[in-house]
């Protein structure tokens, strides 16, 4: 049996949630209880990620520590109150093993697995590729390894993330064979160029593209979707009712680095689009990228900005798959560091999770915050850490369940998960 830790909100933390509402804040709380669940995690394991499969399972994956440098993806089911015992993907020698761009799974209808991690392709730090396996007939048995860049260069294809995402690689099962595929790519990087910090011209721009990809291996359909988009930070895909939204942070000639998307419907990608005019400059790449929720005609989208020297963890709504959308809604206690996931429910509201600093360091936060700007009071997970090694806390919801996965800062690091119960639905 997994060891399952009860964890107790203090009474002055209840008195908060209770009494502590600021304007257009409701008085309640999103979650009835919120317990740690003990993976199967190795010690010094990190970069977990979390999917709720179609089946009403939810899978949890993270990259574990080898001998000699080695690194292994490996994941477990949680299946009647506790996590399975860990199966492997692969493993290999030469990963690019990163806190902000990390592998992730996904799966399909009929209960098929894929999944995503990030082998070097170059002696350079970030000349890194992407390799995509199907599982086959069960969840330990993995087919050969597709590589969705064709390009042959040793720069970097980065990814953008899943669902509920964050990672540079978004995979989406599109068909019962079929996957899309959208990931950062700098293929048309020179060397001594140094684009991450704002030099560089704009040939040597990070890209945004993507491709069809089928069980079988085969590539359809690829195409350049943005030009100029920011360097290191992940992007988000989720499926409509009629198409998928892909959010990502975009960069301008001027340097202004705020929140774009590109609409996949009727079999076309449209143009670009600025989903809201922060109007963030900023001479490098932030690391911190959108994240997005859809059910049906319904899309929410979270991402974090610092225009004007202001930091704000911000949320929009659209009821029309993404044609319109309302105002932003400020989602942050007014300390945020960004690094957010987001989920929405049935009833229209959105669960956004971010870092929020404190003064012994970070905490991992959840609202519950609707499309007419009401907000319940936040929750606080768990403590964090400020340090880059924290990674991004994971969430995705299975029922009445919310599942979170982050990464415990320390000397060893180790891969944690929550389950909450959500208040009502």
């Amino acid at each position: 049996m997994q060891t399952t830790i009860a964890l107790h909100l203090s009474f002055a933390v209840l008195i908060a949630l209770f009494t502590n509402c600021r304007q257009g804040e409701v008085n309640e709380s999103v979650f009835l209880s919120i317990e740690q669940k003990l993976p199967p995690a190795a010690v010094g394991s990190v970069a977990p990620n979390l999917l709720a499969g179609d089946d009403g399972r939810v899978y949890l994956s993270w990259l574990e520590p080898l001998d000699e440098g080695s690194h292994a993806l490996r994941f477990a089911v949680y299946d009647q109150d506790a996590w399975s015992d860990a199966s492997t993907i692969a493993e290999g020698d030469n990963w690019f093993v990163n806190w902000a761009d990390f592998p992730s799974m996904t799966a399909f209808k009929n209960g098929s697995l894929v999944a995503h991690w990030l082998p070097k392709s170059g002696q350079d730090t970030y000349s890194y590729g992407v390799n995509i396996a199907f599982s086959t007939n069960s969840r330990d048995s993995w087919g050969n390894s597709i590589i969705p860049h064709r390009d042959g260069t040793p720069t970097e294809h980065g990814s953008a993330a899943s669902l509920p995402g964050a990672e540079f690689v978004s995979m989406l099962p599109w068909t019962d064979d079929q996957l899309l595929a959208v990931w950062l790519d700098r293929r048309n990087f020179t060397e001594g160029a140094n684009g991450h910090n704002g030099n560089g011209s704009p040939a040597d721009a990070m890209t945004l593209r993507f491709a069809k990809i089928g069980k079988s291996g085969n590539l359809s359909e690829e195409r350049l979707l943005d030009q100029r988009v920011c360097d290191c930070c992940p992007t988000s895909i989720a499926r409509t009712g009629n198409g998928a939204i892909v959010v990502y942070r975009d960069r301008s000639e001027q340097e202004i680095r705020d929140i774009s998307m590109v609409r996949f419907h009727d079999g076309q990608w449209s143009q670009p689009r600025r989903l809201y005019e922060d109007a963030w400059k900023i001479e490098g790449c932030p690391v911190n990228g959108p994240a997005i929720a859809a059910e049906g005609s319904k899309v929410a989208v979270a991402w974090f900005t610092w225009a004007n020297e202001i930091a704000n963890v911000k949320v929009i709504f659209s009821d029309n798959e993404g044609l319109e959308f309302g105002e932003a809604i400020i989602a942050d206690d007014g300390e945020p560091m960004g690094r957010v996931d987001i989920i929405l429910q049935q009833d229209g509201a959105a669960l956004v999770s971010w870092l929020e600093v404190t003064p012994d360091g970070a905490e991992i936060r959840v609202r519950r915050i609707r499309p007419d700007g009401s907000r319940d009071p936040s929750v606080t997970v768990t403590e964090s850490s400020k340090e880059r090694s924290s990674g991004t806390p994971r969430m995705v919801k299975n029922g009445n369940e919310i599942f979170l996965a982050w990464t415990q800062d320390g000397v060893p690091s180790m891969v944690r998960t929550a389950v909450a119960r959500l208040s009502d639905e």
